[in-house]
């Protein structure tokens, strides 16, 4: 209600921690970006810096509804992808991969929002639902979504 009355809206709100979570995915995952090395090691190194992310937020992510969730993560049209905000690091270095040669993904973007989700949300219910520690959720949910994307 204090936030209310000095002019605070629920999307006032919703728009700063978007920008916050945008801000703390960039910085995560910038260094995966500008790495020597295969896409693939890479792409390893991005979903293990957004796992750490995940875990940097932990209760603020899983106190989210999914309407709140939508607000964040999600464009507005329908079927919608996971912003590009949050999704064009991962995409980048998939197109790399698929280049080079060591990663088979059709759609780039579409996989982008995949793997994005796909670790995110694993993530976090692992490490808030079932109490495994940082270390063997996020080996366990990145060796999983790299298998998903590795040319054969």
């Amino acid at each position: 209600m204090t936030l209310h009355r000095r002019g605070v809206s629920r999307e006032l709100l919703l728009a700063a921690l978007a920008e916050q979570l945008e801000r703390e995915y960039r910085e995560a995952l910038w260094p995966a970006l500008t790495a020597s090395g295969s896409a693939l090691e890479r792409l390893e190194r991005a979903l293990e810096s957004l796992c750490g992310v995940v875990d940097g937020n932990l209760e603020l992510l899983d106190a989210l509804g999914r309407a709140e969730r939508d607000v964040v993560f999600h464009e507005q049209r329908r079927p919608a992808l996971t912003k590009q905000t949050f999704t064009e690091p991962v995409q980048r270095l998939l197109a790399d991969g698929v280049a080079e040669g060591s990663l088979a993904v059709r759609d780039p973007e579409e996989t982008a929002t995949i793997l994005f989700n796909l670790v995110g949300h694993t993530y976090r219910h692992l490490r808030a639902e079932h109490g495994w520690s940082p270390k063997r959720t996020r080996r366990a949910v990145v060796d999983v979504a790299l298998q998903g994307v590795v040319a054969r």
